[in-house]
C-alpha cells in the first residue's frame, strides 16, 4: 500500500473515533497545511495532525515519523513543526486499532521519530505509551496541557 493510501486510512480511522466520541470534525480543503484536521471539543477548536505508525521489523516497534514531508514530482523535502503547527499528533497504528494522543509541544520534542512498542515482553515501556489512547488529554484546559508532561510526571492528573 502506498505511503498516502496509508495516511488516508489513518485519518478516516481518526474522524471515526472522533466522532465517536461525540468531537465535532472539521478537514480542511487540500494539503498544504501543517494539520490535517479541526477536532471541536466542547467549543474549543484543537488542529490535529494524523500520522501512520509503520512497523520496524529490526527493532520489533512502530514508528512515527516527527518531521513534515512534501513532495512533488523531483523531490521530497523533510521539515520539523513548529510550536503552532498544531495541537496534537494523533498516531494511529492500523494493525491493531490503536491511537496515540500527543500534544504538540511532546511531539516536536523527540528527535525524528518516536517509538512506540506494542508488546508485553518488555520490563519497562517507553514513555510514549503514556500517550496511548490518551483521548482525555483532548479535554484538559489549554493551560493545563501546557505544562502536562506525563513522560516526567506519571501522576499528572489525567481526565477521567
Amino acid at each position: 500500500m502506498l505511503t498516502k493510501q496509508k495516511g488516508d486510512i489513518a485519518e478516516q480511522a481518526v474522524i471515526l473515533k472522533a466522532l465517536q466520541l461525540g468531537f465535532g470534525v472539521c478537514k480542511p480543503i487540500g494539503d498544504r497545511l501543517p494539520y490535517d484536521l479541526v477536532f471541536d471539543v466542547g467549543g474549543r477548536l484543537m488542529k490535529i495532525q494524523v500520522k501512520s505508525a509503520w512497523f520496524d521489523e529490526g527493532r520489533g516497534n512502530y514508528v512515527i515519523d516527527t518531521r513534515r514531508t512534501k513532495t512533488n514530482r523531483r523531490q521530497m523535502v523533510r521539515s520539523t513543526y513548529a510550536a503552532d503547527d498544531f495541537d496534537f499528533a494523533i498516531a494511529f497504528i492500523e494493525l491493531l486499532g490503536i491511537f496515540y494522543i500527543i500534544p504538540i509541544n511532546i511531539f516536536t520534542s523527540y528527535g525524528s521519530e518516536i517509538h512506540l512498542v506494542e508488546t508485553e515482553k518488555r520490563q519497562r515501556q517507553p514513555k510514549s505509551a503514556l500517550y496511548r489512547e490518551a483521548w482525555d488529554l483532548l479535554l484538559l484546559p489549554p493551560r493545563q496541557l501546557e505544562n502536562c508532561d506525563l513522560r516526567e510526571n506519571t501522576d499528572a492528573a489525567r481526565v477521567a
